[in-house]
């Protein structure tokens, strides 16, 4: 009887232990249910996507490119595109090969954590910025070029343009007036200067100096274009000029009045110590280089992506100056500064100019006006009449504004400070007058 029972326990007691077992896990309502391995998101999270291929965009319109005309933008084949910041034209090419004195290593594949030192050889380059202005022969400016018609080239060697655009640049300008003109020559330039800020914009920067016999004078640093001390400075900038007339050797006003036989005030004579009585003509003093010069350190502290230009209002003679024409020059071509003027006075008139542009050794002054703006790439005009001088100045800087810009890299050493000669081409167009500087000289400044 005891074994039967001892049996019927022995069936009970586990399913008793079960029982409760589940009843203490039902009993505790805050415990947190058994995790399992694959969890279920909760319902407000964003369900992952699958990453999507992006469209095919070949079909798709080119920004700057959809309402060009394809004969005009689409380079030929094989020519790498230069960069630009207006986008009508394309990004450099990623498979461009270096060139061929830049030194590069690639790094061993090592995997993400390899952290081997990659070597890096530094290589001097010197980046060439040349405007260029193009015209047809009845001197009509040409817009709208493509950049693969340009060539340019350094020392006979053509260059790769890295950089193109048309957009327009500020300009920062010293306006240099020559006060060693005749009176009536003067007078015209002087009514002349109230159309100067006509020309310019919000943007640019103007700077006004004055030369004479005693050189250069800064009548104003520079200022804003449309401000009113431009203003008030081209006021003081207005001078008398030269008197102009015949020497004389005789009467009343050749040496003043004369008391037994003396001079009663020696300080009327013509010329002090002169017994012979003989007048001779005083020598001209025009120095025009110190006054370039002297612009052109000013224009060398404007900072970086302005376009420099000293603007001259002068009958183009030189003479008397401490700075000589090859110091001046190779000081502009390195810091890109351009020259331009309007040539007045004899000079403008189309024989008397023609003969001091030709440098005969008997002509003096020289004429060193003309041959500044070929050099640097500016332009030069001819005019007598005081509207002809207004109207010159604002096509010139209508034309400086627009020009083309042409950027290429150049590995010459710029330790050396060598020359080297620039030639721009336009390709498949003839009878057209390409106007950029003729050269530089390699500076290890950044300008």
């Amino acid at each position: 009887m005891r074994a039967v029972r001892f049996a019927a326990l022995s069936l009970v007691f586990p399913a008793v232990v079960a029982c409760t077992a589940l009843g203490q896990q039902q009993s505790v309502p805050n415990a947190p249910a058994p995790q399992s391995q694959s969890q279920t998101a909760p319902p407000n999270a964003p369900t992952p996507q699958a990453p999507s291929s992006l469209p095919d965009l070949k079909d798709q319109v080119t920004p700057g490119k959809g309402t060009t005309s394809p004969d005009d933008q689409q380079a030929p084949p094989g020519v790498t595109p230069p960069q630009t910041n207006s986008g009508t034209v394309g990004a450099p090419n990623p498979q461009q090969p270096p060139p061929p004195d830049a030194v590069q290593q690639t790094p061993p594949e090592t995997g993400p954590a390899s952290q081997e030192p990659v070597l890096t050889l530094p290589v001097n380059v010197t980046e060439v910025i040349v405007p260029v202005t193009v015209r047809d022969k009845h001197g009509k400016e040409i817009p709208g070029l493509p950049w693969w018609r340009f060539k340019v080239f350094e020392d006979g060697v053509q260059q790769r343009i890295s950089f193109f655009t048309t957009d327009a640049y500020p300009l920062s300008v010293a306006f240099v007036i020559d006060a060693t003109l005749p009176e009536d020559i003067m007078n015209k330039v002087n009514q002349s200067l109230s159309v100067v800020s006509n020309g310019l914009t919000p943007a640019d920067t103007v700077a006004v100096v004055t030369y004479g016999g005693t050189g250069p004078q800064l009548v104003v640093d520079f200022t804003a274009a449309n401000g009113p001390r431009l203003t008030a400075a081209l006021e003081i900038a207005k001078k008398p000029g030269e008197q102009m007339g015949v020497p004389l050797t005789e009467g009343p006003f050749a040496s003043g009045p004369i008391v037994n036989g003396q001079q009663a005030d020696p300080t009327l004579a013509p010329q002090r110590g002169n017994a012979s009585g003989f007048l001779l003509q005083p020598k001209d003093v025009h120095p025009l280089n110190d006054a370039i010069l002297y612009a052109a350190e000013q224009l060398a502290s404007q900072p970086k992506g302005r376009r420099r230009v000293i603007y001259v209002i002068s009958d183009g003679k030189n003479s008397r100056s401490k700075a000589t024409y090859k110091e001046v020059l190779q000081y502009l071509l390195a810091n890109n500064i351009m020259v331009s003027g309007t040539q007045v006075g004899d000079s403008a008139i189309w024989g008397i100019g023609a003969l001091d542009r030709t440098k005969l050794p008997f002509l003096q002054p020289e004429d060193l006006l003309p041959r500044y703006c070929v050099q640097t790439g500016g332009d030069v005009d001819h005019e007598l009449t005081e509207n002809g001088i207004q109207e010159g100045f604002v096509k010139i800087a209508d034309s400086l504004r627009t020009a083309y810009t042409l950027i290429y890299v150049s590995h010459q050493p710029t330790i050396s400070g060598k020359y080297h000669n620039i030639d721009v081409h336009v390709e498949g167009l003839s009878g057209l007058d390409v106007i950029a500087k003729q050269g530089y000289y390699p500076t290890a400044s950044e300008q």
